[in-house]
């Protein structure tokens, strides 16, 4: 039992989890636009979400505490090395143009750990309320835009839809855990939770997520697909209710980010019915 929860640990810590909810959000753009499944774009976003997140998460750590490392934190870094590798050779097979376009949202994310604001020793983290609108713009970006291009689909209503619904459902999805670190995060990092309140975000998702199911309606999609969506929705609404400062380990971190692989896998099961 203890051997699986170091498992289970690891594939959370690991950024393993979030892999698979970016991945299934790149699974439901093809779905939505009928595109033809690309091993090459969701290999190369699947690793790279790892070593994306990864990289932002313990690269300040490892700097720090280089000789310290934990033996879980070394095992971390030396798989994020092989994902590394691994983004690379899916690189390679992607189209240049593709890759091109994937510049300006690997750069943010760069840019999202690495201080070069303020002299020097400020990052977009820690800019107030941009750390929730550039993680939103890089997951839609990856997701949306980036299988579109790919396919040389040309900018269309229902793809600058699907990019806002995607940004808002993943501004949603952030803010659980925004709530479980108000008590965590330093002052000067102004998280939504914290210049506004818990309940005041609470009200906020609500309000982005009604406006989500709206533009749903206004996606000239088959109606079968919207059914997940508010199944899907329905579900994202009692996580963000139910969120609170004192959460157990795995509230935000396993269930909340489960989300995105259950509305893929609902719309599996209603697209094969």
């Amino acid at each position: 039992m203890k051997f699986l929860k170091l498992v289970f640990d690891f594939y959370l810590n690991a950024s393993i989890h979030v892999a698979f909810s970016v991945y299934a959000f790149l699974r439901i753009t093809e779905i939505y636009f009928e595109l033809p499944y690309n091993e090459n774009i969701n290999y190369f976003i699947f690793f790279g979400t790892i070593t994306g997140y990864n990289f932002v998460k313990y690269a300040g750590v490892a700097k720090l505490h280089h000789r310290s490392l934990t033996s879980g934190l070394k095992v971390i870094q030396i798989f994020s090395f092989f994902c590394f590798l691994t983004l690379c050779y899916y690189g390679c097979l992607m189209d240049v143009k593709t890759l091109l376009f994937s510049i300006p949202f690997i750069a943010l994310t760069v840019l999202y750990a690495v201080p070069f604001l303020s002299g020097f020793d400020k990052n977009l983290r820690e800019v107030s309320y941009l750390k929730i609108i550039v993680v939103g713009f890089v997951w839609a970006g990856f997701t949306v835009w980036v299988p579109l291009v790919d396919v040389g689909k040309e900018i269309s209503l229902n793809i600058v839809l699907l990019f806002l619904q995607r940004f808002l459902v993943v501004v949603v999805l952030i803010l659980p855990f925004d709530i479980r670190d108000v008590q965590y995060d330093a002052i000067s990092l102004q998280t939504i939770p914290k210049k506004i309140g818990i309940e005041k975000t609470k009200k906020l998702g609500l309000m982005f997520l009604v406006f989500s199911l709206l533009l749903e309606y206004f996606l000239t999609i088959a109606t079968g697909l919207r059914i997940p969506f508010m199944m899907f929705l329905f579900l994202l609404i009692i996580f963000l209710m139910r969120a609170k400062k004192e959460q157990s380990k795995y509230y935000s971190s396993f269930w909340v980010e489960s989300l995105p692989i259950v509305w893929w896998l609902l719309l599996l099961g209603f697209h094969n019915i």
